[in-house]
């Protein structure tokens, strides 16, 4: 039986970013239920990086993960608007006070400058914070980035492999298995996204609510057609976005359906509702409906993520509860794990980061 130092359930970008970060110090086997690598979330991903997206417990992670996927050419800059009509000017004014001072660039900007960046503004949305900032992320790029890197490392992959023995044997050593296969190591990850808990039972440990909650996206074809710098475009009452893709737009009704953990396939009420406001923010003619797809943001009851050991199973660490932001917040998020994880000194990346703040401690009963 194969030993590690450490075993990391899960290869979406979590696992796989951590394993990144740890290969070069321990042992790692990555373990994925699925044939592929990022086969859920990760796959699914609208594809941003937005310094305000996620929230305020988000934000210090968003910033810290900024030069790195800038240095290594994952971004592609396009920047955010979160519109609202008059009745919101004081809910965006705020919103902006409080994210300039967590450093995020924000703007408050009037109706002009929102209808030269979405042509076709319906009339009523007068009021909007412009984020310069925002960018598109290679998703599929950065997740390959990562596998490259912990294979280089001698990270060993093993897919098609769901896990059916996670036990603590004599000696402070895991047990893992799988059909086909098993493995020994002293640290387990739970990198499970949307199956974090049903890992965290299977491991002794209390689950600590991690919720899947679904998310819609739909494909259209529109005319006029999409302008090639059309913002990362928000509601200010969070129930939409949409962004270009290419020369189709993506959509998305905001929602957040709780569901359980599996290949989750899109609502037609949720594609309805999205098409429906839509068209509620501009005057552009939906000429066809190519694609929908859902995937599950999976968030612990306070929305911040979870990093850190599992307050009463020894050696189980979380890594988990990274709701839509898990993309966004890779690089920062996996590099103050692997520290968190091996004991590891803090770098520029993440010694401004507060780790208790992330710590599955502050959820436990």
């Amino acid at each position: 039986m194969n030993q590690f130092d450490i075993a990391i359930i899960g290869a979406g970008m979590a696992g796989a970013s951590l394993a990144a970060e740890c290969a070069g110090f321990a042992r790692v086997l990555l373990v994925e239920a699925e044939s592929v690598p990022g086969y859920h979330t990760t796959g699914r991903s609208a594809a941003f990086w937005d310094e305000v997206y996620g929230g305020p417990a988000v934000v210090p992670l968003t910033l810290a993960s900024g030069g790195y996927l800038e240095e290594h050419g994952f971004l592609g800059r396009r920047g955010s608007l979160v519109i609202g009509r008059e009745a919101d000017e004081a809910t965006l004014a705020k919103f902006t006070r409080d994210y300039a001072g967590l450093g995020a660039r924000v703007e408050l900007v009037g109706r002009s400058a929102m209808a030269q960046r979405v042509p076709g503004l319906r009339p009523d949305w007068t009021v909007g914070v412009w984020q310069p900032g925002c960018a598109d992320i290679d998703v599929a790029a950065l997740h390959q980035h990562y596998l490259a890197r912990a294979r280089r490392s001698e990270t060993v992959l093993r897919v098609r492999a769901k896990v059916t023995t996670l036990e603590r044997e004599a000696g402070d050593t895991w047990h893992i298995a799988w059909e086909g296969g098993a493995a020994r190591a002293a640290i387990v990850v739970n990198a499970g996204g949307a199956w974090a808990d049903t890992v965290a039972q299977m491991a002794g440990a209390t689950p600590l609510g991690i919720t899947p909650l679904r998310r819609t996206i739909v494909q259209v074809r529109v005319d006029p057609p999409v302008p090639a710098d059309l913002p990362l475009t928000f509601g200010v009452a969070g129930d939409f976005y949409f962004k270009p893709s290419g020369d189709r737009l993506w959509l998305s009704p905001h929602d957040e359906t709780p569901d359980l953990p599996h290949d989750v396939a899109p609502e037609e009420i949720d594609v309805a509702l999205a098409l429906d406001r839509l068209e509620n923010v501009v005057d552009w003619h939906i000429a066809g409906v190519e694609r929908r797809w859902a995937g599950l943001r999976n968030f612990a009851p306070d929305r911040a993520p979870v990093y850190g050991y599992d307050p009463g199973v020894p050696a189980f660490f979380w890594f988990a509860g990274q709701g839509g932001f898990g993309i966004q917040t890779a690089p920062a998020a996996a590099r103050l794990a692997a520290q968190l994880a091996l004991g590891l000194p803090r770098d520029a990346m993440t010694e401004a980061l507060d780790a208790a703040r992330y710590a599955p401690a502050r959820l436990a009963g």
